[in-house]
């Protein structure tokens, strides 16, 4: 849908006569470990975005990371991944390859990478601003259209990703249907992220012949997802979602916020806690995109979910959730994420009709479990090397 619907617009005409945001400065007005906290009123909503163009290129867990391809080592690269809270750069709107591209030859102002909070644990900035990303997208397509049947398709991941939105008599009041918009983008936008971790598993490649096995389920990723769902929310009904421009801008205030929040420590000390888990969660010795680079996955899918917490870690965990229910619906009835049959589903069982967010818990269990038998069959015959589990 081109324009937004009559009574959005009626809605941004009157914006003259509305109150103004927050100032910048104070655009995370819900601390983390709260509930999301309702829009003041329905703000003036930018119009409908193009969907984000694929996912940000993600930090393999680990720092000083060496590359091979083919099997061969690249000489004189290491990969640092390590960012500070204070140096993050600038956010985009995800809405075009190019700036992926950009991010890849080191051109872009956005600042991706691995920063570890005490509350937290390690957090991966490009799942956080991707997940924000989708949720401002899905909102500027639900709340035109809020309570009419509707289905938004993306590209496939293995399976046919479909949205489904059902019909249902929206509250009256603007506010709330503000409101409820956000609520719904958000858990949908989460929904993708969890799948994208299933479909990694299950043999899914943003680059054919470039595994990402390395990449699923990795134990900093659905909850920096999910602390980017929680992000956007706060500057969407904070009123921040009138442009691009302003959306970015927020961003910018609040994600350094929300990590100073979960008591975000600097580079060194990032480093020093990768270095404590080296051997347990990951292996330095190997070299990306080796999946058993990474020795610890969090299989967890579900969006209400502690970080994972390295043992060392005395500070106590942030537990973050997102909205189930709203002005009396219950949310999951009003729109979910389903998994078609995809042309090419590669290691994933084909299903009945469809995967759902209950499926993608039971795929990442069975995943959890094959996972688990290797390991103890790697150990038992005594090879704990990457160059051995080839």
């Amino acid at each position: 849908m081109k324009f937004i619907t009559l009574l959005a617009s009626i809605s941004v005409l009157l914006a003259g006569c509305q109150s103004v945001p927050e100032p910048m400065q104070s655009v995370l007005i819900t601390p983390m470990d709260q509930s999301p906290t309702a829009a003041k009123q329905s703000w003036p909503v930018m119009r409908e975005l193009p969907a984000p163009e694929g996912l940000r290129p993600c930090c393999a867990f680990g720092y000083n990371l060496r590359a091979e391809v083919g099997g061969i080592t690249v000489p004189f690269y290491q990969l640092d991944n390590v960012v500070e809270v204070n140096n993050l750069g600038k956010h985009h709107y995800n809405d075009s390859k190019l700036s992926v591209l950009s991010t890849l030859a080191g051109f872009n102002t956005e600042h991706d990478g691995l920063i570890y909070t005490r509350r937290g644990g390690f957090i991966d900035l490009s799942h956080i601003r991707d997940t924000a990303d989708y949720t401002l997208y899905l909102f500027t397509k639900i709340l035109p259209k809020l309570g009419q049947q509707q289905e938004i398709r993306f590209s496939d991941e293995l399976g046919q990703r479909h949205i489904k939105l059902w019909a249902f008599t929206p509250p009256e009041d603007p506010a709330q249907r503000y409101t409820l918009s956000a609520f719904i983008a958000a858990r949908l936008a989460f929904q993708l992220a969890a799948w994208h971790e299933v479909a990694q598993w299950y043999g899914f490649e943003s680059v054919p012949g470039f595994s990402e096995g390395i990449s699923a389920f990795s134990p900093e990723d659905l909850y920096s997802n999910l602390l980017g769902a929680r992000i956007a929310l706060n500057v969407i009904n904070s009123g921040y979602a009138s442009s691009l421009s302003e959306y970015s801008r927020a961003l910018q205030v609040a994600i350094p916020d929300a990590l100073h929040q979960l008591q975000s420590v600097d580079a060194e000390q990032t480093r020093s806690q990768f270095d404590a888990v080296d051997g347990l969660w990951w292996n330095s010795q190997c070299r990306a995109p080796e999946k058993y680079l990474v020795r610890y996955r969090n299989y967890h899918t579900a969006d209400a979910r502690w970080p994972s917490h390295p043992p060392q870690e005395e500070t106590p965990a942030l537990y973050l959730t997102l909205p189930e229910q709203a002005y009396g619906y219950k949310l999951a009835d009003l729109g979910q994420l389903q998994i078609w049959k995809g042309k090419d589903m590669v290691n994933l069982p084909v299903p009945r009709s469809y995967y759902s967010m209950t499926d993608f818990a039971l795929l990442a269990r069975q995943a959890e479990i094959q996972d688990d038998l290797r390991n103890i069959k790697e150990r038992k015959l005594g090879r704990e090397s990457c160059d051995e589990l080839k």
